[in-house]
């Protein structure tokens, strides 16, 4: 039986449209981790966190002008090799990369292997399509009342 107490893993569906993706985010990575259980115990190193389906990724906003202000970098090793791009052409070209970046950006770098798994159970999909029908995910809407409503640009 899949329920918190048994420790198995469960599988939530989260829909993203329109949600700031910061504050999703921040709502997510505690699902990850397993905090939301009783039986988490950081200290015995048990890994009880769930999976999270995520769909309407491409749907996602920013506060303010963040779209066009925000940039993502990472330096290719070679002199002169540092690439920046802003989050609207990175969202263009590859609409998952903006949310799933957020998220792994807000897990504890402590432990990469850690980090890596955690990952793993994340899973975006940029449109309301998904193929985890057979898991049942449970929908959960974490952010309700704080949903952006966007009328421009989508």
């Amino acid at each position: 039986m899949n329920t918190p107490i048994t420790g198995q893993k469960l599988f939530y569906l989260i829909d993203a449209k329109n949600q700031v993706v910061g504050r999703l985010a921040s709502k997510i990575v505690p699902i990850l981790i397993g905090k939301h259980k009783p039986i988490h115990s950081p200290h015995l190193g048990t890994e009880c966190g769930d999976h999270v389906v995520i769909i309407n990724a491409k749907h996602v906003s920013f506060s303010g002008d963040k779209w066009k202000r925000k940039l993502y970098r990472w330096h290719t090793g070679y002199p002169g090799g540092l690439k920046e791009f802003t989050a609207e052409q990175r969202h263009d070209r590859f609409p998952t990369y903006v949310l799933e970046t957020a998220i792994k950006r807000m897990l504890s770098k402590n432990s990469s292997s850690l980090r890596k798994l955690r990952m793993s159970r994340v899973h975006i999909f940029p449109e309301d399509t998904h193929t985890f029908d057979a898991q049942q995910p449970i929908p959960v809407d974490l952010l309700g009342k704080d949903a952006v409503e966007l009328e421009k640009e989508f």
